[in-house]
């Protein structure tokens, strides 16, 4: 069983910064990939931005140039860093990981970025 949890979520001004950090844990043979998704109220879940254990990138065309997804192998550890947020990037934000062993992925329950206009 591997554990995902979310962080640094919280209220931030239009044009405002926050990093957000993920972490796995428990039974890891070796992480994959991880990456960040979103869900706004009433919308689907949707892609942020992912990376692999080789380091490739991802992003959703809506955040390129303002966020940035970096990891740590080591640590199991993702994180995304937001900056010139929009009030439309309020959302809940989830964080997944792929397990090789398992083939499995799996998911955090989510930290909440709410940007005021």
């Amino acid at each position: 069983q591997v554990h995902v949890v979310e962080s640094g979520g919280g209220l931030v001004q239009a044009g405002g910064s926050l990093n957000l950090s993920c972490a796995a844990s428990g039974s890891i043979l070796k992480i994959n990939a991880m990456g960040w998704y979103r869900q706004a109220p009433g919308n689907q879940r949707e892609l942020v931005a992912k990376i692999t254990s080789d380091g490739d990138t991802n992003y959703a065309d809506f955040v390129k140039g303002r966020f940035t997804i970096s990891g740590d192998n080591a640590k199991n550890t993702v994180f995304l860093q937001m900056n010139s947020l929009k009030p439309e990037d309020t959302a809940v934000y989830y964080c997944n990981a792929y397990e090789v062993f398992d083939e499995m992925t799996y998911w955090g329950k989510g930290t909440l970025v709410t940007v005021s206009s």
